[in-house]
């Protein structure tokens, strides 16, 4: 029988390492923007639309619909994202940001360029890409796994 050794086990070590990842930008995010990561991956989303439903956030940021409603509903609340009905389809509404969060936006961009910057120092270019590549690839096939994406 073979032996599950977690430290092995590439699942795992993505999810860790994801997670350590995460956790050192959250805490500058926090500390500098008063942003927590589900908030600033809604941000960022948003900013690369014109407007878009909560539902399209869920798809885009791989996140659950509780985690992005209770971000959406601070963004909000902050007045970094507007909320409009959707035109498209009365049972949702359109988010955007608005100038308070455009501006946040555009200052929380060169910190996470940095901080990917620092996080991936230790890499050539061509690392870079192939890394990118093997990430794309991993998505793709963890995506042909999943039922819902049937």
């Amino acid at each position: 029988m073979n032996q599950l050794k977690l430290e092995k086990f590439l699942p795992y070590r993505l999810s860790i390492v994801s997670n350590r990842v995460s956790e050192a930008i959250a805490t500058a995010y926090h500390a500098l923007f008063g942003l927590r990561i589900p908030e600033w991956r809604l941000v960022a989303v948003i900013a690369e639309s014109d407007g878009i439903t909560q539902q399209a956030l869920v798809t885009a940021t791989r996140m659950d619909k509780v985690s992005v409603s209770r971000a959406a509903i601070a963004l909000v609340d902050r007045g970094l994202v507007d909320r409009k009905p959707n035109p498209g389809d009365q049972r949702s509404h359109l988010l955007s940001l608005t100038e308070a969060g455009r501006v946040l936006y555009e200052s929380v961009v060169p910190k996470a360029l940095e901080l990917e910057a620092r996080v991936f120092a230790g890499f050539t270019p061509d690392e870079l890409a192939c890394f990118h590549a093997m990430l794309d690839r991993i998505e793709n096939a963890a995506a042909a796994l999943d039922p819902a994406s049937e």
